[in-house]
């Protein structure tokens, strides 16, 4: 059922919400937006505890299993929050708004064209309908991009930058899910980000589907977006999400060595560390250019930190085919793995390539790369003890031995450091010393108490 009216303005003031958001960091940053969207319309956040009006949920179809968690959030909001209005947004409701019409509760279903408009739709809900209501349009529809910025407290934001993929890689649903590749304008999103300086934010962090995609629905380019954003003056540090291998440029790389505000730290996904792998998923690239560009960055940023995406278990990844890639891998200057199973996925080109690797082995294989992983990033930690650096200090905690300042380095060095008092959102001068909890969290201390006050 299609809803075609909207709802009077003021109708949510006073009522509270709960937003449950799976998937990546582009899924947070739009369920971050919509959050403070309600929320300007006189929307309170449900304490815990506490019986939501409305309950929303941001979906991810990247695997079977985001999909199964998806369900079984819907049904537990459901039980938890009697009553309550579901709505049901993201890319497993564009993809399969089917699976959610059927599930007791689910008042509106919206796909991926009408996710901005929201607000609009929850204003505009009026008696459930038996098998609920659905707004949905054929991805092929969808091209309209909604800039947004959200934050996680009050030191790091997200800007998202760019949405779609107009890549067809063999194992992937999201262009279904997302549409093709689009952007806001270099202008607009300067200005979101002016916005974050003068709110008092200090990191951004861009993302998006495919950000190196940048510019192809307003003709612009990646790196005068990096160039423009640069520029904006309150704002410490910039990071670079997930970017694709063959859209990194040298340019980029040389550009963010010498930037005054791009953290040397990135993010590329690999998939495959096998030529005959990246073949069958259908990369654009090969392992000789993945090799180049992280030998270009260590080369000109030796202390940058390497983060890489590596999928284990892909269809057609022969024992060979992982051991080479494994062995490539092993190589690489890199700091840190992070490894995914393959994950059938309907409609796709992968489901035709044999053979099928065992869940098994594939587990076998995961637990290979995790080691690799671990003793890499131990090790890119382990030589940057001694050094100095600037961190973003983000939040404080208690433990069993007092109260502790967080925050990370620049190269994504995550440092703990003596409480003090009104530094949270600043940058501080520390000296890293030795790690002393899990997934390499490092003791530093203040090079200048007096900075630190």
């Amino acid at each position: 059922m299609m809803i075609d009216n909207i709802g009077d303005k003021g109708t949510l003031i006073g009522k509270r919400f709960v937003f449950e958001t799976l998937g990546c960091k582009l899924n947070f940053s739009e369920s971050s937006h919509l959050s403070r969207a309600l929320i300007e319309k006189g929307m309170k956040v449900a304490d815990s505890g506490e019986v939501a009006d409305i309950c929303l949920v941001n979906t991810c179809s990247v695997t079977e299993v985001a999909e199964k968690k998806g369900r079984q959030l819907v049904r537990r909001l459901h039980r938890e929050h009697p009553g309550a209005r579901i709505v049901v947004t993201g890319c497993y409701a564009q993809l399969n708004p089917e699976a959610f019409l059927s599930l007791e509760g689910v008042d509106l279903i919206i796909g991926a064209r009408d996710k901005g408009r929201l607000l609009e739709y929850i204003e505009g809900l009026e008696s459930r309908g038996v098998d609920g209501h659905l707004v949905h349009t054929p991805i092929e529809e969808v091209d309209s991009f909604e800039a947004s910025i959200s934050s996680e407290g009050r030191t790091r934001h997200f800007l998202k930058v760019q949405d779609g993929c107009d890549y067809r890689c063999s194992y992937c649903t999201i262009p279904k899910a997302r549409g093709k590749s689009r952007n806001g304008t270099i202008e607009e999103l300067v200005e979101l980000a002016r916005g974050v300086a003068r709110s008092g934010g200090r990191e951004i962090v861009l993302v998006g589907v495919n950000v190196g995609d940048f510019g192809r629905s307003t003709g612009e380019q990646f790196i005068d977006l990096l160039r423009a954003l640069d520029e904006v003056e309150g704002i410490d540090r910039y990071r670079i999400s997930s970017i694709e291998p063959n859209l990194i440029t040298d340019e980029i790389i040389r550009f963010v060595a010498h930037s005054k505000r791009f953290a040397p730290h990135f993010h590329i996904p690999l998939q495959s560390g096998s030529d005959e792998v990246l073949k069958l998923m259908r990369r654009r690239y090969n392992r000789s250019l993945f090799k180049h560009k992280v030998m270009l960055i260590k080369e000109i940023m030796p202390d940058a930190f390497i983060g890489v995406d590596v999928i284990v278990g892909m269809r057609g990844e022969l024992d060979e085919y992982f051991e080479d890639g494994l062995n490539f891998i092993g190589e690489l200057p890199v700091s840190k793995l992070h490894v995914f199973s393959y994950s059938e996925r309907p409609d796709t080109d992968a489901l035709k390539i044999q053979p099928i690797v065992p869940p098994e082995v594939k587990h076998q294989r995961s637990q290979r790369l995790l080691e690799l992983s671990d003793k890499k990033h131990v090790s890119f930690v382990q030589s940057q003890l001694g050094t100095q650096g600037r961190v973003l200090v983000e939040h404080h905690a208690s433990g069993a031995d007092g109260q502790w300042l967080y925050g990370y380095t620049g190269n994504y060095v995550r440092v703990r450091l003596p409480f003090r008092s009104n530094i949270e959102g600043r940058l501080v001068e520390v000296k890293l010393h030795d790690i002393i909890e899990g997934d390499c969290v490092v003791s530093g201390s203040f090079i200048d108490d007096e900075r630190a006050e």
